[in-house]
């Protein structure tokens, strides 16, 4: 086991225990060297080193200020913010005790040629593969190349593919820690990757080999189509062998790792013999074996020896359906047809994804053009790399000229769920931009034309489906608002002002100061229409601000009017502030009565963040009222509950007058169980599963439902843990609200949930 504050550990004495510390990536190679594996030896610069560089170098306050602003819509918001991060990361120092570890274990191994790579330390999990997310460094020669290298990797956490990934994925930016790997390094004669079972159809009886000539990392970037081969898992008999002719490799050399021709009698031929493709199966199988899991393997051959570099979960097998996905923003309907009228495939690629998805092509030359991408497009490229992830997952489905079921495209493809054809050749030159098209990425099929739109929301069973239990959503931007509303979603759970008010990017207390308040109330008052609108005449709850003092600094002007707190998460925010500087306040309530009065919406209700005592709400009612908004069927008070004082009187809060509660469990998780989660020294014990914290939850639903007040959850934990649903739907929860991605999962659950409580 790795000793948790250890900066530098040699592979050998890493295990598959040892993630939280050398990552995935690295915990694997370990575990593989001590089961007798053939790995190149090597060591792992650990996460405690990553996270001791962040602390000495003071960023990680610095990195939550800059991650805050960004507009995950907006591919320049992303891209801004991450070069920030990066430049932080780039020049900052390496602690002295870092650097003499890693180069006493570098000269252990030589001081030659090695390899870093990445191991993140979230990546690699039965969840989330984190497909390319971070750097990998060949041909590193030479303490200071090394020592930038391991900069270049810890920045490559904040990437914009790896910050977006990890927001996908709803995985926490600063508790995910980074570990290096440094290897020596291979030269690959051929290379490739393993599935031990059939990514595309899940079938288990097969093992999957692709491979190509030189480094491995152009069948990972899908730069090139590899030889594809299945093998029989049982009788390990050779049952497809596609070869791929190959015109370029990639390999090491004196002046670095560079791209050179394949001679001409290896061109056509293929990359390994039926023996080395029957012993690579047999490898693949018995580390199948060891870790009791599909796997995920990269392997490279060097002067006929096999060694394996990587092995992690696959996590995209068990596809339960074929989905089709439809283009969103599909205009000529005369192009859209039948399924079975779609007549001859125009172009035959390698099946990558199951799915049928149709919209309009949009070919991209390279990662500047991404913004071309419209939700529910065809992406149509080269290859892709992690680059391209942001408008990947725009996508309605996505096709490549190049690559084979392990690139990049296909990976992410499968882990995002949409359909997706590689090794297409011609497809740039015979599709042309805007035209419709249907691709099958269960059969490698690309059609002229598209499917009927009525038949695509036949074929998900639960797109429009009703439930006893609301659906809601949280949302922050109201460009975003139309796009979600289009969903099967019952209303906004939660409508956070915080994003509103730092698109206007100026401390509200000094646009007051400077006579501009108009200008506050109107510019807030249009992003709220803009929501209320789209979801129009289903119910938006907007919850007033909840910065708190060190996010309001932030803004323009924001040091002139915020106090310096040691703890702003117990500091001045919620109910309090409103109180006792009531004026930004009212501005709200301004445009709240302008976007009911003026703009003729009636769907809009207001909810107060939190509320620490009974006295706190009755005055901020009171504030509510002298500013003429009144409860009514039309406009309802909710109060959040996310302080354990909400939950010990919470039928008191309820008898001073509201309409209705939304239980924050993300505030209400770190409360009661006295855990900062962005703390990384104590993060890993937040759970909202927690048993204090189902009993707090559960109690507040009693509650409501005795006294007939609504109630509803707003955090983060049914968007991440399905089975929580059930227990909610259980207690008898009026909604759910989730983030927009997690709007047909969670409908599932609720529906799946509700009928357990009906056999009942």
């Amino acid at each position: 086991m790795v000793r948790p504050h250890g900066f530098v550990v040699p592979l050998y004495d890493v295990d598959k225990d040892d993630t939280a510390y050398v990552g995935g990536k690295g915990a694997n190679l370990g575990e593989m060297i001590e089961a007798g594996f053939p790995v190149p030896g090597g060591f792992v610069v650990t996460s405690s080193a990553y996270f001791e560089f962040l602390k000495q170098n003071n960023l990680d306050q610095k990195i939550l200020h800059l991650l805050a602003t960004i507009n995950f819509d907006k591919d320049e918001s992303l891209n801004q913010v991450s070069k920030h991060i990066k430049n932080l990361i780039l020049t900052g120092k390496i602690p002295d005790e870092i650097v003499t570890e890693v180069f006493d274990e570098y000269e252990k191994i030589g001081e030659g040629l090695v390899a870093v790579r990445s191991s993140a330390t979230a990546e690699d999990s039965k969840d989330a593969s984190f497909a390319g997310q971070n750097e990998t460094f060949l041909d590193v020669k030479g303490e200071a190349v090394l020592a930038q290298k391991l900069r270049e990797g810890w920045a490559s956490m904040f990437s914009p593919r790896s910050i977006f990934y990890r927001h996908e994925k709803k995985i926490s930016q600063l508790r995910a820690g980074i570990a290096l790997v440094v290897q020596k390094m291979i030269q690959s004669d051929a290379s490739g990757v393993i599935f031990t079972v059939d990514p595309v159809t899940g079938d288990k009886n097969k093992i999957i080999i692709e491979a190509i000539w030189g480094l491995g990392e152009y069948i990972v970037q899908g730069k090139l189509t590899p030889d594809h081969y299945e093998v029989d898992k049982k009788a390990f008999k050779i049952l497809t062998s596609n070869i791929n002719p190959q015109t370029v490799m990639l390999v090491k050399s004196d002046k670095g790792v560079r791209e050179i021709n394949v001679p001409l009698l290896k061109r056509q031929k293929v990359k390994l013999s039926n023996q080395e493709i029957i012993d690579l199966a047999k490898l693949a199988a018995k580390i199948e074996k060891h870790y009791y899991f599909p796997q995920d393997l990269e392997w490279a051959k060097e002067k006929n020896k096999i060694y394996i570099v990587q092995t992690r979960p696959i996590t995209t097998i068990n596809q339960k359906s074929t989905p089709i996905k439809s283009g969103s923003n599909i205009k000529n309907q005369k192009e859209i047809r039948s399924s079975n009228t779609l007549g001859k495939a125009i172009l035959i690629g390698s099946p990558a994804s199951p799915g049928i998805g149709t919209g309009h092509v949009k070919k991209l030359k390279s990662a500047s053009e991404l913004s071309k991408v419209n939700q529910g497009d065809v992406l149509v490229a080269e290859n892709t790399n992690p680059d391209f992830v942001p408008a990947m997952k725009k996508a309605s489905a996505i096709i490549t000229e190049q690559g084979g079921r392990t690139s990049h495209a296909a990976i992410v493809a499968r882990e995002f769920g949409i359909p997706a054809v590689v090794g297409t050749p011609r497809a740039l030159s015979m599709l042309r931009d805007e035209e419709i098209v249907t691709v099958n990425g269960t059969t490698g099929e690309i059609f002229k034309g598209g499917f009927l739109i009525t038949q695509v929301h036949k074929a998900d069973r639960f797109s429009s489906i009703k439930t006893a239990t609301k659906l809601l959503v949280n949302i922050a931007d109201p460009e975003a608002a139309e796009r979600v509303a289009g969903k099967n979603v019952d209303g906004v759970g939660l409508l956070r002002a915080e994003f509103m008010i730092a698109g206007i990017g100026t401390h509200p207390k000094k646009l007051i100061h400077d006579g501009k308040s108009n200008f506050f109330v109107d510019k807030l008052s249009e992003g709220i229409e803009k929501i209320c609108r789209a979801f129009y005449p289903r119910p938006v709850l907007y919850r007033a601000t909840d910065f708190k003092t060190n996010e309001y600094m932030n803004l323009s002007g924001g040091k002139q009017y915020e106090p310096q707190e040691s703890n702003p998460m117990l500091g001045y925010r919620g109910a309090f502030r409103y109180i006792h500087d009531p004026d930004v306040f009212k501005l709200e309530l301004c445009a709240i009565k302008k976007v009911q009065e003026k703009k003729g919406l009636n769907n809009l209700n207001l909810m107060i963040p939190f509320v620490r005592t009974i006295k706190e709400l009755q005055e901020v009612k009171k504030i509510i009222s002298h500013e003429n908004l009144k409860r009514s069927h039309t406009f309802k008070l909710y109060m959040m509950t996310e302080i354990p004082s909400n939950i010990i009187l919470i039928e008191d809060f309820i008898k001073t007058g509201i309409d209705g509660v939304s239980i924050g469990s993300n505030d209400l998780t770190m409360l009661i169980l006295g855990i900062d989660r962005d703390n990384r020294e104590v993060a890993s014990e937040f759970d909202e599963r927690n048993e204090a914290v189902m009993w707090a939850i559960e109690r507040v639903i009693r509650a409501c439902r005795k006294n007939n007040v609504s109630v509803s959850i707003c955090g983060q934990a049914p968007s991440v843990y399905p089975g929580l649903i059930e227990k909610l739907v259980s207690y008898g929860i009026d909604s759910i609200s989730v983030s927009p991605d997690a709007i047909d999962d969670t409908r599932r659950h609720i529906y799946l949930a509700e009928g357990k409580i009906v056999k009942k």
